[in-house]
């Protein structure tokens, strides 16, 4: 009723900034755009063995997990990955399937990790989208690098800001939903808890006592169980794939669940939103739900 597309529209090229920002930004739309990134050098050199080379031995933040759900509620916990300090091509041996284990493994670290933890590559891509920023009048506040193995899932959640999701190569498959399904998802209150390793190599779920409560969303909307979640049979989800060469725009407080394929990479630029009139829209729907 307030004007969803039924899917994920395409733009065959990059918008204007004014364009960009009236026909997507300002309505809170997604689209997915091509030929937004084909000049970038990373469409063609970003192979296993050039990264190999580029990065190899340095040591990186790396995200594992018993069950390839990293940030997600498990046993009536919100658990956090094991974040382990590896040799970058260490892990390409696991992604590779050059060395085998029962544990899957994310580099997903969501604080600008590719300027901090990847320089080298950061000249393979940009460090901002031109058209976006001119649009939003600012740089991004972060720019991520993504790449881990398919049973990798990030779990249904919301973001505060413009994301733009550049894929590079392999591919990206999101379910999204708008911010105005928000009565339908449910929101519960869990303990933080982190995966830790123990000496025989099984996980164990570890409670951070001191961190308060985090509000999460406990179902999965690939297989939501409504005779716990009734109200989400009501909710309209939008599923889309996202292909090497293109870029996702995902507006600010849409929901988003997220798979790849094995060894997907990918680059996004978070881009801070407006705390503005969809935010307080936002904030009192949240409100009434709750209510």
């Amino acid at each position: 009723e307030l004007g969803w597309p039924e899917s994920v529209p395409y733009l065959d090229r990059p918008p204007s900034p004014l364009e960009f920002y009236r026909e997507w930004v300002s309505p809170n739309k997604p689209c997915i755009i091509r030929n937004a990134i084909s000049h970038w050098p990373a469409l063609k050199k970003w192979t296993s063995a050039y990264l190999r080379e580029v990065v190899g031995p340095k040591v990186v933040s790396v995200a594992v997990t018993p069950n390839g759900y990293a940030d997600a509620v498990f046993q009536d916990r919100f658990v956090m990955p094991e974040e382990r300090q590896m040799p970058f091509m260490d892990f390409l041996d696991i992604v590779e399937k050059k060395v085998t284990s029962s544990s899957v493994f994310y580099v997903q670290k969501q604080c600008s990790n590719l300027t901090k933890e990847f320089p080298e590559l950061v000249n393979d891509v940009q460090p901002d989208i031109p058209w976006m920023t001119e649009a939003l009048g600012k740089k991004p506040d972060a720019v991520n690098f993504w790449l881990g193995e398919s049973a990798a899932v990030t779990s249904l959640h919301k973001d505060h800001y413009e994301n733009l999701y550049c894929v590079v190569s392999g591919e990206k498959y999101f379910l999204l939903h708008p911010p105005s399904d928000r009565p339908f998802i449910p929101y519960e209150l869990y303990q933080p808890a982190t995966y830790q390793v123990s000496e025989d190599g099984s996980f164990e779920i570890v409670d951070e006592k001191t961190a308060d409560k985090v509000p999460w969303i406990p179902l999965d909307p690939l297989n939501p169980n409504l005779e716990l979640y009734p109200e989400y049979a009501q909710a309209q989800p939008l599923q889309c794939t996202v292909k090497a060469g293109e870029m996702l725009y995902l507006p600010s407080l849409w929901f988003h669940h997220v798979q790849q394929s094995h060894g997907c990479i990918a680059v996004n630029y978070w881009y801070d939103m407006e705390y503005d009139l969809k935010y307080s829209y936002y904030q009192l729907l949240d409100g009434l739900t709750k209510a």
